[in-house]
């Protein structure tokens, strides 16, 4: 059986009070609910809980101020941070913090639950004086809010205080540097150079010279003593792009400096100490490299420590007009005229399949702020813009206000039983609105379940558990005319 506890939830909503209190008692933990930080110190005295999940925006300050102390005075206590704001900045506030867990909302009940059972399993050890990079982290280059990238900022969060390896995976124009320049910039390597190298641009006779430099003498050209991109780095971050197009016989020679820590340039016979992070990122799926030959599994397993897998952004649709916003402030701010987006250039960008993904999107905005003459973009400068038949003429965009709607009824119907204790209450109201939600979602995606989950924050398994739950047909579930 799994181990029990006592929780204490920190939120200003009740709704969300009552429906994470009923989900831990049910699972045999004693729970109390504070809505401020006044009221979160007072029960820390009296309750003494063994797992605190706390909000971020609070009515009288921000949930994350005081977590590193109260950690520090408990250092058996483990921190779970709930929060909106769902940013690579709140990510690692809460690492920072200590906090054992950072979920973004509106979160899956289930991980979370997940979550206080992994904490009860553990114990947070006090943090060191060092923890809080002390570095300012508004305008990071990471924007979006799906899930998928809240994953992404998760993973980016505990991996700053380390030097573990990392293999960034994504398709082109993902934004697989933007991830290592971030990983580089808010860690402890950030005083030191970040170097990249991006190897399906560089000569294949010429990669090894390029990573680890060459004697003067030691082909023809090679007028002085140059160092290699190792060197460069010493003590920082060297950024290996598109190592899937890395030979096989330079990849042999940085397995033995991965293996070593040592470089020795083209032509030289002293081995120079090197101290360095690597980042690598690909394109190209590595296992099938394998199979053939082409890459090498060792060097593969030395690389991929942590993986990030950066999503497509036809797979993070609800991100689209975000960074599409993103992109023209910034130009505006550059000295581009300012441009709004109509809704429904909104709406065909959601539309768009973007196969140059975020890099595409990027100099799509880039173009409309320097050629368009209207200050407001509309679907019609956009489809000149896009390819011919790019997107339906009659596309109309996933209806977010529904959802939002029907999540502010929801919340109504919660907070008349706050008074209440019957754990019925929450399944009661969950049958009667979760079909409806899921029915109203799937149809106005046209059964696309990537893009409703994304919707309503949930992975796709859990959407599917959900449909077959209610006995739902994707297929069957179309807007009405």
């Amino acid at each position: 059986m799994a181990a029990t506890g006592t929780v204490l939830v920190v939120d200003d909503d009740p709704a969300i009070c009552v429906v994470v209190g009923e989900a831990l008692r049910r699972q045999g933990h004693k729970v109390k609910t504070a809505a401020s930080i006044r009221e979160r110190a007072a029960l820390m005295d009296s309750f003494r809980p063994d797992i605190l999940i706390t909000d971020v925006m609070l009515p009288d300050g921000d949930g994350l101020e005081g977590v590193a102390e109260i950690i520090a005075d408990r250092p058996d206590l483990n921190v779970i941070i709930l929060s909106a704001q769902n940013t690579l900045n709140t990510a690692i506030r809460a690492t920072e913090k200590g906090a054992f867990e950072y979920l973004p909302k509106p979160f899956d009940l289930n991980e979370l639950t997940r979550a206080v059972a992994d904490a009860l399993g553990t114990r947070q050890s006090a943090p060191e004086e060092e923890g809080d990079i002390g570095l300012p982290h508004d305008g990071l280059p990471l924007v979006g809010r799906s899930p998928a990238m809240q994953e992404v900022y998760r993973t980016i969060a505990r991996v700053l205080s380390n030097d573990l390896s990392i293999l960034v995976l994504g398709e082109s124009g993902t934004g697989k540097e933007l991830v290592a320049e971030a990983i580089h910039s808010l860690g402890q390597r950030r005083t030191r150079p970040f170097i990249a190298i991006n190897m399906a641009a560089i000569p294949r006779e010429l990669i090894e010279a390029e990573l680890f430099g060459y004697e003067k003498g030691a082909f023809t050209g090679a007028h002085a003593r140059t160092a290699g991109k190792f060197e460069q780095a010493q003590g920082g971050t060297l950024f290996l792009d598109e190592i899937g197009d890395m030979p096989m016989e330079a990849q042999t020679r940085l397995l033995r400096v991965l293996q070593s820590g040592e470089v020795t340039t083209v032509g030289g016979s002293k081995p120079v100490r090197v101290n360095v992070r690597i980042i690598a990122a690909t394109n190209k799926d590595l296992p099938p490299l394998i199979e053939d030959n082409r890459f090498r599994q060792d060097l593969y397993y030395r690389l991929n420590v942590v993986p990030i897998a950066l999503p497509a952004l036809r797979e993070r649709r609800e991100d689209v007009i975000l960074l599409a916003r993103h992109f023209l402030e910034r130009a505006a701010q550059e000295g581009l005229p300012r441009k709004t987006l109509a809704d429904d250039a909104a709406q065909l960008l959601m539309a768009y399949h973007w196969p140059g993904n975020v890099r595409e999107l990027q100099n799509m905005m880039q173009r409309l702020s320097v050629l368009s003459r209207e200050n407001i973009i509309t679907a019609d400068i956009l489809r000149n813009m896009l390819p011919m038949d790019a997107v339906p003429a009659d596309y109309a965009a996933p209806a977010d206000h529904l959802v939002h709607a029907v999540r502010d009824w929801a919340k109504r119907q919660l907070g008349i039983g706050l008074g209440q204790t019957n754990r019925s209450l929450h399944d009661d109201l969950l049958g009667v609105i979760e079909p409806i939600l899921l029915q109203e979602v799937l149809s106005s995606v046209d059964g696309n379940q990537i893009r409703a989950a994304g919707l309503l924050g949930i992975n796709r398994n859990t959407l599917r558990k959900k449909l077959t739950d209610y006995g739902l047909d994707p297929l069957q579930l179309r807007l009405a005319d």
